[in-house]
């Protein structure tokens, strides 16, 4: 399957939300999701039908085989005339979608508990552990992330993010993939300071620490799972201002992609449109001493989905 993505983007200021579809062989150009099923005539989607990324995640055992349709033919109407894409200097990109929710894996590898100090029973007597993440703190490539005023430990995190494409309730570990609707880049940003509190006898409070407006960078787009062979060895990477901080493969992870939705399905009904942030390899702030600071950019990738950047700035007094 040739590579291609959906993305969200914003025509002009305060222009209302649209997908797009992204093909890597016309160098990941933006064509209008609704021009594109205007243009192919009979793809078997309406343009009523593809408001949002939301929308088609609802129904992606539907909506995938025609979206992969639609990539096929993207090609040649282009070379047509039929469709154009969009001009890069009119448009921003949104976030791809809303999660409905996110769940989140904590130290899913081995580098980084050892680098948080973190001991881990031994695997055969663990399994996952996840918190969840608002999904209220859910940002865009290219926007700012807000620094608390009460936080002096800010950090990233680089971590792949599962997208869910069916409702489903206890997964096996082999049927897990069947679920998956696609995969994008999600930064975890965490104030470490406030992961943590005396107040209680509970002592880590990650929700506070992780959930503030705009914590979640996510993006640029969602590959569909058929266009990514071995999400597991993808490699991740997080630069902050030009500087190389995470840099490793998927592989890493404790609990991999499969035994995480098993685990979580195994509890809870999952629906199409929940995010499952799967872990970060080493490298983080807090494992190196060093933290974010309003001014400084971040550039979280991972290979076959793409990049985002993002900016960090003080929140307003």
């Amino acid at each position: 399957m040739a590579w291609y993505a959906i993305a969200t983007y914003v025509q002009n200021e305060g222009g209302q939300a649209r997908p797009a579809l992204v093909l890597e062989v016309l160098d990941e150009v933006l064509f209008d999701l609704a021009e594109v099923i205007k243009a192919s005539r009979n793809s078997g989607l309406a343009a009523s039908e593809v408001s949002s990324v939301s929308a088609l995640i609802g129904a992606w055992d539907v909506q995938n085989a025609q979206l992969k349709n639609l990539a096929e033919l993207l090609p040649s109407l282009a070379a047509a005339g039929a469709v154009k894409p969009l001009d890069k200097s009119a448009y921003k990109l949104a976030a791809p979608f809303v999660p409905g929710r996110i769940f989140a894996t904590a130290s899913n590898y081995y580098d980084h508990a050892a680098e948080m100090g973190t001991e881990l029973a031994p695997r055969a007597e663990s399994s996952p552990y996840c918190f969840m993440k608002a999904e209220t703190s859910v940002t865009a490539t290219e926007t700012n992330v807000v620094m608390p005023g009460n936080t002096e430990k800010l950090d990233w995190e680089v971590e792949l993010g599962v997208i869910i494409g069916r409702r489903c309730k206890n997964v096996s570990v082999a049927e897990a993939y069947d679920v998956i609707a696609g995969y994008t880049v999600f930064n975890d940003i965490s104030a470490r300071d406030l992961n943590r509190r005396t107040d209680y006898p509970f002592k880590h409070d990650w929700f506070r620490g992780k959930s503030f407006d705009t914590f979640g960078p996510m993006g640029p787009w969602i590959v569909p799972r058929d266009c990514i062979a071995d999400p597991q060895k993808l490699r991740m990477q997080l630069q902050v201002n030009g500087e190389m901080m995470q840099d490793d493969t998927a592989e890493g992870m404790i609990f991999n992609i499969a035994e995480q939705i098993a685990y979580l399905s195994g509890i809870l009904t999952l629906q199409p449109g929940d995010l499952i942030a799967t872990g970060t390899p080493d490298g983080v702030g807090m494992g190196r001493g060093v933290y974010l600071k309003p001014g400084d950019e971040m550039i979280a990738s991972i290979e076959r989905i793409g990049s985002i950047r993002n900016k960090v700035v003080a929140a307003a007094l």
